[in-house]
């Protein structure tokens, strides 16, 4: 879903200019270029990415809402991937408390994906928040895209809150990323039978920060 937007509201900030973000200056595979809807400042500003299963439980979009309304609150920026799920329901939460959020996209800044957040979306950009990516506008949603667009949301972030994943899951990429980049990863503990669960609670296993209330985060 494709959707007309003001292009002079659409900031292009390169990586020779004073505003690209600090704390993706130094990470591998850095972007050149980042197209930004919103408030640029929250680039920089403390924050915690959450992400997750597309496919979550009912425990996982509750617990994705829950940190990202009590994290948003405490004045925390709250980062994730606009996808269905996990993401969704994080950047709800921080809505819904009218805190801060961004949103990495891994498609052009004028293409909803998925159609059906149009709606989160407005709400983000009404909120002060900020949409940002690495794709022109017109850029589908191709793929290979979301694995790539994963270093900036661990790269934006000062730590990166796993809420639910599976053994093999895409959400594990990010984490990677987090572990390269120095930062705090957490996650949730779930349900040993819970194929959602497999990934955070071997997280856990292997040293992640388990997180079952606001002040387990180190911020």
């Amino acid at each position: 879903m494709n959707i007309k937007l003001n292009k002079n509201k659409i900031k292009t900030i390169t990586l020779e200019k004073e505003s690209y973000p600090e704390k993706l200056k130094n990470i591998y595979n850095r972007p050149q270029t980042l197209y930004v809807l919103g408030n640029e400042e929250l680039l920089n500003e403390k924050s915690i990415a959450i992400i997750g299963c597309r496919n979550a439980s009912d425990y996982g979009l509750r617990s994705a809402y829950k940190f990202g309304y009590e994290l948003a609150k405490k004045g925390v920026c709250i980062i994730s991937g606009f996808a269905r799920g996990v993401d969704t329901y994080s950047h709800m939460g921080a809505v819904a408390a009218k805190g801060k959020t961004i949103a990495v996209l891994g498609c052009g800044l004028d293409v909803i994906y998925p159609s059906e957040n149009l709606e989160l979306y407005k709400q983000i950009l009404i909120n002060n928040g900020t949409i940002v990516t690495e794709y022109p506008l017109g850029s589908k949603p191709e793929r290979y895209h979301f694995p790539a667009r994963n270093r900036i949301i661990s790269g934006l972030s000062d730590g990166v809150l796993v809420v639910e994943a599976k053994e093999k899951s895409g959400t594990l990429i990010t984490v990677e990323h987090a572990l390269e980049q120095g930062k705090d990863v957490y996650a949730i503990p779930g349900n040993i039978t819970s194929k959602n669960s497999y990934g955070t609670n071997e997280l856990i296993k292997e040293g992640a920060i388990p997180v079952t209330k606001i002040d387990d985060f180190n911020i």
